[in-house]
């Protein structure tokens, strides 16, 4: 009898044992996933509220009694390793929206980059500038005259006046290309033989044999050829005592030879840019009758106005008669 109690604890004592070594490793199993899975939610939640394990007692469906340690431990383990699953599906969510957040700046990066690139390589910006002086010297075929304009006239300082004046307002106006000039290709033998006719000068006096050769060709009424000799000069001697003379003379070289346009445009620029030059005052009433010419009359009488505001009673016979005539075939009022 005595011998039952005694094999009855030695029962229990050796199914016991298995038990708590089963926890304890349970226990350690447990332990050891709350770490990985805390060390995983400061991963993904830095700064932000970490999942909580959902962790609760199970109860027997038939006496209604709390379940054993073993059960709790397993209850446990099956809720971290869901969380565990739940928690690396979003870190791999996260690394894949990264990478893709990573690819698109670089491509931005690389199109802002090329973009810039484009923009520095084409920064230049064109300027406009006015062409003061016109381009006579590519031969065309003389076109429809340009529209010329000349604005009211204002005093400018005369060779005689003892007072500085305002600068002339005139507005210039619009040359065209010269014709051809007989020096071309295969020329006419008789006008090529009238240009050999021209005496060269040879005084000594470079400038002064160029303007002498330019005023033999248009005397000759060789005006092509004079007109590109009278240009050289003016170009080449810009403030030589004759410029004066040069430039007034290609105006009357083109206007002999009825491109009344460019005529205007040499006898403007001629009063305009010396307008004390020997030949300025001439060359304002020349430029009358080319706006004349071209069927302006309000514009040559502005500049009939402007010659008797600037020289007028200082001016030269011949030159006041001319003016007066302007007038005349303008119908300029008086």
């Amino acid at each position: 009898m005595m011998r039952l109690p005694l094999i009855a604890a030695l029962l229990l004592a050796g199914t016991s044992v298995p038990l708590l070594a089963q926890t304890d490793t349970t226990k350690l199993r447990v332990d050891k996933l709350e770490k990985e899975v805390k060390a995983i939610q400061r991963k993904v939640f830095p700064n932000g509220v970490a999942l909580q394990p959902e962790l609760g007692t199970t109860e027997t469906a038939t006496s209604g009694t709390a379940s054993n340690p073993v059960s709790d431990l397993t209850s446990r383990i099956d809720s971290l390793e869901s969380q565990l699953r739940t928690l690396t599906g979003q870190v791999e969510t996260n690394d894949n929206r990264l990478k893709k957040l990573d690819d698109a700046f670089r491509a931005f990066k690389a199109d802002a980059d090329t973009r810039l690139k484009g923009l520095e390589g084409s920064g230049s910006v064109p300027t406009t500038a006015a062409i003061e002086k016109p381009a006579l010297a590519t031969p065309a075929v003389v076109s429809k005259p340009a529209t010329t304009t000349v604005t009211k006239p204002a005093v400018v300082t005369t060779a005689a006046a003892t007072t500085t004046k305002a600068s002339p307002t005139l507005t210039k106006p619009t040359a065209v290309t010269p014709a051809k000039p007989a020096t071309t290709a295969k020329p006419d033998p008789a006008r090529k033989a009238a240009i050999a006719a021209v005496e060269l000068p040879a005084t000594g006096d470079a400038a002064e044999d160029a303007y002498s050769y330019g005023y033999r060709l248009w005397s000759s009424k060789l005006y092509p050829e004079a007109q590109v000799k009278l240009r050289e000069f003016v170009q080449k001697y810009p403030s030589h005592k004759r410029t004066s003379y040069a430039q007034n003379l290609l105006g009357r070289a083109f206007y002999d030879e009825a491109k009344y346009n460019n005529a205007a445009v040499a006898f403007f620029e001629n009063y305009t840019k010396n307008p004390k030059g020997e030949r300025a005052a001439e060359s304002l009433t020349w430029l009358g009758s080319a706006l004349f010419k071209l069927k302006k009359l309000p514009d040559a009488c502005k500049v009939y106005s402007e010659f008797d505001e600037v020289y007028g009673a200082k001016a030269a016979a011949d030159l006041k008669a001319r003016v007066a005539k302007g007038r005349t075939d303008a119908k300029c009022a008086a």
